[in-house]
């Protein structure tokens, strides 16, 4: 015990400086894991609090999780979250390591930091804004992509009254905003790889594509496999605001449209079931636990190095 005390004296500055996250990390993601226990009750608001209420309301065990399984929406929701998961986790991926690669092998590095800087802005954009944008091209009288149509002779497309395009749509709003981010990743994984390699690529006759091949690859491979692994632990969650916003809660895209947090959002606003909507959660949360275990495991059995643990 001395020898820890010891050693926590020593380390002291460090210990402060992580002190603020560890306390933020604290209070908003380990103790609301105690209000968990709302999934299994009838959750019903007390007079005396939170807590009360909480402790006062029936269980009612995995009743909560019916209305996920029950419904005729259950098979479509589930596809639709899983489906547009797997396409912007892939796409995403491969699109932000080609930027990366392609930003850090520009000539002109002030250019680069300009495309870069348009690349990462859409990031910070709320998704009630680019709903906006997105409106002012689909939008069937006014909309740019109509009067460009009807200008060469078409006819005007109700975009918000076909579901034919709004996977695309959606996978193309998705990645947009999220690319700039995940290439800024690489590419300062790229920056810390040592040039030694490159050079001594260079001085054996090696190409550019080759360097990328056998060096710049292959360095980013284990970056590359623990935030796919990450990324699909959370593949039975959704961008709310992407699948809600951008198609304007447009009811006849509900099809192609739905996904499990929007279809619980809609549920919540309707019934006011809080016991639900934490079941769904907790739902999530846990189906997400499993993937990333069985995922690592997976990795861990072709490549034990890159495995997260």
């Amino acid at each position: 015990m001395s020898a820890f005390f010891k050693s926590l004296n020593k380390d002291k500055v460090l210990w402060f400086m992580v002190l603020p996250g560890t306390i933020w990390f604290l209070i908003f993601c380990y103790l609301p894991m105690f209000g968990t226990i709302i999934a299994f009750k009838d959750f019903k608001i007390h007079r005396d609090g939170f807590f009360a209420s909480v402790l006062n309301s029936k269980w009612v065990g995995l009743e909560n999780f019916n209305f996920l399984f029950s419904t005729e929406d259950a098979y479509i929701i589930t596809r639709n979250t899983i489906l547009y998961n797997v396409a912007l986790i892939s796409l995403g991926l491969v699109l932000a390591v080609g930027i990366a690669i392609t930003l850090n092998e520009l000539v002109n590095k002030r250019m680069a930091k300009v495309y870069q800087t348009a690349m990462f802005m859409p990031y910070f954009l709320s998704w009630v804004i680019i709903s906006f944008f997105t409106f002012s091209f689909l939008s069937v009288d006014k909309g740019i992509l109509n009067q460009v149509i009807v200008y060469f002779g078409g006819d005007p497309v109700s975009w918000y009254g076909d579901t034919r395009f709004w996977p695309y749509i959606l996978i193309f709003m998705g990645i947009w905003k999220s690319i700039g981010y995940s290439s800024v990743v690489y590419l300062a994984a790229i920056a810390g790889i040592d040039k030694s390699y490159y050079e001594a690529a260079m001085i054996d006759g090696a190409s550019k594509w080759q360097q990328i091949k056998f060096i710049t690859l292959p360095l980013l491979k284990p970056l590359m496999v623990t935030l796919t692994i990450l990324a699909i632990g959370g593949i039975f969650r959704s961008d709310f605001g992407l699948f809600y916003q951008i198609p304007r809660d447009s009811g006849v895209l509900y099809s192609v449209t739905n996904v499990i947090d929007t279809y619980i959002y809609r549920s919540m606003s309707t019934t006011g079931n809080l016991g639900m909507s934490t079941a769904a959660g907790l739902y999530q949360s846990v189906v997400g636990f499993i993937m990333v275990l069985v995922t690592n495991s997976i990795v861990k059995k072709i490549s034990k190095e890159n495995a997260i643990f």
